[in-house]
C-alpha cells in the first residue's frame, strides 16, 4: 500500500515561517510521499521559496512539486525551482522521478507538469485566430504532451505505481463550486487525454480554490484537488492498493485528521 500526502495552493511568504512544519512533520507516521500541486509562493520570489524550503527540508519523506501560476508570476520560477532543489525537493516539469516509497520494494513513479488552461471538451479553446489565441492553446498542448510523455517513461521504467501531479485541472468534476465562466481559465482537457493514453493509477491537482476535491476521467483514473482551501487541512491522505498482477487495485482515499 503506497499512502500519499498531497497539497497545493499554499501560498508560503515571509511570516508564514512555521506555519505548516508541524503538520508536516507527522508525515512519517502515515505517509510514503508529500506532493505539493504549485502555487506554493504568492508571488513568486526567491525570498518566499525559502520559506517554502523551511517548512519541507529534512522531512522523513521524499517531496515532489510542481510550480503554478503564482510561482510564475515574477518570471522568477527557475529560481524558485532551484531554491526548492536545494532543500530537497523533486521539482518537475515535463520530468518524472522515480521512488520507492512505501518500504516494500514497490517502485513510484510521480510524473509532473504545471499544466495549462484552455477549457474542457466542447468548450475549450481553439487553435485557430489570432496568434495570441494559437500561443495560448499551444503552451497548454506542449504542457500535457510534457506530462504523458513523462508518464509514459515511467511505465517504461516499470514502475507499478504511478502518479500525474499536475497544478492545472485536468477535469471539471473537481472544478465544481468554482464559476462557471472562468472553468477554462482553470485547466484542459488535454491533460486528462494525456494521462488516460499514458495511464496512472491517481491524479492530483491544485488552483481551483473554491472546487470540490473528487473527479474522475474519462478513462477511469481518480483525480483529487488538494488546493489547501478544498481539502481544508494541512495535506490529504490517498491510499494506492498494491500492484497485482495486471495492473494495480482502485485507488483508496483517505483523510488526514
Amino acid at each position: 500500500m503506497t499512502r500519499v500526502a498531497a497539497v497545493g495552493d499554499i501560498h508560503l511568504a515571509p511570516g508564514s515561517e512555521g506555519l505548516l512544519r508541524p503538520a508536516f512533520d507527522t508525515l512519517v507516521g502515515c505517509a510514503d510521499v508529500l506532493l505539493l500541486a504549485g502555487d506554493l509562493t504568492r508571488h513568486g520570489t526567491p525570498e518566499e521559496a525559502a520559506v517554502v524550503a523551511g517548512e519541507v527540508r529534512g522531512l522523513p519523506v521524499p517531496v515532489v512539486a510542481v510550480l503554478g501560476n503564482h510561482d510564475y508570476q515574477s518570471d522568477r520560477q527557475d529560481e524558485v525551482a532551484d531554491v526548492l532543489r536545494e532543500a530537497g525537493v523533486s521539482v518537475l516539469e515535463g520530468t518524472s522521478v522515480r521512488l520507492d516509497a512505501d518500504g516494500d520494494g514497490t517502485a513510484v513513479g510521480v510524473a509532473g507538469s504545471k499544466g495549462f488552461c484552455g477549457g474542457f471538451a466542447g468548450r475549450c479553446a481553439g487553435d485557430f485566430g489570432e496568434p495570441e489565441m494559437k500561443a495560448l492553446v499551444r503552451a497548454s498542448r506542449e504542457s500535457a504532451e510534457g506530462l504523458r510523455r513523462a508518464l509514459d517513461g515511467l511505465a517504461d521504467g516499470g514502475c507499478a505505481v504511478r502518479i500525474a501531479l499536475t497544478h492545472f485541472a485536468p477535469v471539471p468534476d473537481t472544478l465544481a463550486g468554482e464559476p462557471l465562466e472562468i472553468y477554462p481559465f482553470l485547466g484542459s482537457y488535454l491533460l486528462a487525454e494525456a494521462i488516460d493514453a499514458a495511464g496512472a493509477d491517481l491524479a492530483v491537482h491544485g488552483h481551483a480554490h473554491h472546487g470540490t476535491e473528487h473527479g474522475m476521467t474519462e478513462g477511469g483514473v481518480l483525480v483529487r484537488n488538494v488546493a489547501m482551501p478544498v481539502i481544508g487541512r494541512a495535506f490529504a491522505v490517498y491510499h494506492l492498493a498494491a500492484p497485482r498482477s495486471g495492473g494495480t487495485d482502485p485507488v483508496r482515499t483517505g483523510q488526514q485528521p
